[in-house]
């Protein structure tokens, strides 16, 4: 494992880590997006950019977070490592324990 989304990041969708990502390892969810463990090369471009500070080093996921390096995990269990999002797009692999968090409502949208 490398860098994780974690909470910050279920129902925000910013996609500002995907534009700045050289390898395009960021996947996208039905709720969240995840970065592929096995495709992400530690560069941490990703980082600075998520605007609710959700991505961390896979050592510095906050414990009340922990749960959700193994959500990265599982996201990619039946996709596996297709080699680029981009042409991926937007897959609902989510894992379960995201898709039964509460929706949350993003500024400016409705629930």
């Amino acid at each position: 494992m490398t860098y994780v989304i974690a909470e910050p990041c279920v129902d925000v969708l910013d996609k500002a880590c995907i534009e700045e990502c050289p390898v395009d390892c960021i996947y996208e969810g039905e709720r969240m997006l995840y970065i592929h463990p096995d495709e992400c090369v530690d560069c941490g471009a990703c980082e600075p950019v998520c605007p609710v500070e959700a991505i961390y080093f896979d050592d510095d996921v906050p414990a009340e977070w922990a749960s959700y390096t193994q959500a990265n995990v599982d996201f990619f269990a039946e996709l596996g490592s297709p080699g680029g999002a981009a042409k991926t797009g937007k897959t609902s692999n989510d894992p379960e324990m995201i898709t039964r968090l509460p929706v949350r409502a993003v500024e400016g949208e409705q629930p």
